[in-house]
C-alpha cells in the first residue's frame, strides 16, 4: 500500500470521525447548558473552547451568541473543522482512495454528503439543532456500518479504524473536559443535582446512557460515570476501549508488515499508563489534568501513526 493511500484512508475516518463528534460535542453542551439555574451565555464559550475552535472563532466573530456558534460548528466554511467542512475533507479523502473502498462504503459516503450540504445549506436554529444533529449521528453511522459489512480485515481496514478511534478519544475526553472542568459553575455544585445532571447528560452524548444502566444497577455518581468513560475497555466510546482498538489495529499492521514502528511503542505506553489507574487516582491527581494530558498524548500518537506512513509502501 503507498503511503498517500494509507493517510487518505486514516484521514477519511477521521474527518467522518469528527463530523459526528463535532455534533455530539454540541448537543452535549446544548443539554448541559439548559440544566443550568442561571442564565449564561458563557456555555457557548466553554463549547467552542473545547472544540478547539476557539482562535478561529475570534477571527470571525466577538461575542459568543448561540446561533453564530451553532452555526460555526456545524456549516461556517470559514471553520475548518465545522460537520459541513469534515464532511467534506472526508469525502475528498474517499475519492482520492476510491480503489481501496467498496462501493457501499463510496456509495454511502457520497450520500452523506449529499444529505448533509441539504440540511446545512441554511442557518440552522436552536428549534431545527435536534433533529440535524439526529442526521449527522445517523449518516456518519451508516458509513461506518458500510464498512464493517463490506470490507476485508486487512491493513486498508486498519488504517481506517486508526482515524476512527485516534479522533474518538479525543472527543470522549473533551466532552467529559466540557462537563466537568468548563461547564460546571463551581466546585461548590460537585455532588449537587446540577453535577449528577450534568453527567448524565454527558451518557446521553456518547450514547452510553442504557448501557450505563445495565452495568450500574440504576445507580449514578461521577466517579462511576467517569470510570465508565474512562476506564471500561467494554464500553465503545471510553478511553481505554479506543486506546486498545489503536492498540489492535497498529499491532495488526506491524504483523502485515512485520515492522514495529514508534505508533506501536506509543499506544503500548498510552495503554498502560490507563490500565494502571484507578477512578480514585484520578480524581486525586485531578480529572481535567489527566483529561487535558490524555489528549495531548493522543495527538502525539496521531502525529507518530502519520510519519510511519512512509513505512506502508
Amino acid at each position: 500500500m503507498l503511503g498517500k493511500t494509507a493517510g487518505g484512508l486514516f484521514w477519511m475516518f477521521r474527518y467522518l470521525e469528527r463530523a459526528e463528534n463535532t455534533a455530539r460535542l454540541l448537543e452535549a453542551g446544548w443539554h448541559i447548558a439548559l440544566t443550568r439555574s442561571e442564565g449564561d451565555s458563557n456555555e457557548w464559550q466553554s463549547i467552542i473552547t473545547t472544540a478547539g475552535m476557539n482562535d478561529a472563532y475570534l477571527e470571525k466573530y466577538d461575542s459568543y451568541d448561540a446561533a453564530q456558534v451553532i452555526n460555526f460548528m456545524l456549516r461556517d466554511k470559514d471553520n475548518p473543522s465545522s460537520v459541513m467542512t469534515a464532511i467534506t475533507a472526508a469525502r475528498n479523502n474517499g475519492r482520492l482512495v476510491r480503489t481501496a473502498l467498496s462501493s457501499e462504503v463510496w456509495e454511502a459516503t457520497n450520500e452523506c454528503w449529499m444529505v448533509l450540504k441539504d440540511l446545512l445549506s441554511r442557518p440552522v436554529t436552536e428549534r431545527a439543532m435536534h433533529d440535524i444533529l439526529t442526521q449527522i449521528r445517523f449518516r456518519t453511522s451508516v458509513v461506518r456500518g458500510a464498512l464493517h459489512g463490506t470490507m476485508l480485515r486487512n491493513d486498508i481496514f486498519a488504517f481506517a479504524r486508526l482515524g476512527t478511534f485516534i479522533e474518538r478519544a479525543d472527543n470522549t475526553a473533551r466532552i467529559m473536559d466540557v462537563k466537568y472542568y468548563v461547564l460546571l459553575p463551581s466546585a461548590a455544585f460537585v455532588g449537587s443535582s446540577i453535577d449528577n445532571a450534568q453527567w448524565e447528560v454527558i451518557l446521553r452524548s456518547v450514547s452510553a446512557e442504557r448501557s450505563y444502566r445495565w452495568l450500574s444497577g440504576g445507580e449514578s455518581g461521577p466517579a462511576s460515570i467517569a470510570n465508565f468513560l474512562i476506564l471500561d475497555s467494554r464500553m465503545p466510546r471510553s478511553l481505554a476501549f479506543c486506546a486498545k482498538k489503536i492498540g489492535e489495529n497498529l499491532g495488526h499492521l506491524e504483523k502485515e508488515y512485520a515492522s514495529r514502528q514508534e505508533s506501536n511503542v506509543q499506544v503500548d505506553a498510552l495503554c498502560h499508563r490507563i490500565n494502571s489507574q484507578t477512578v480514585d487516582t484520578i480524581f486525586e491527581d485531578g480529572l481535567h489534568e489527566f483529561l487535558s494530558s490524555f489528549i495531548a498524548d493522543n495527538a502525539k500518537l496521531a502525529g507518530h501513526i502519520e510519519e510511519d506512513f512512509r513505512f506502508y509502501g
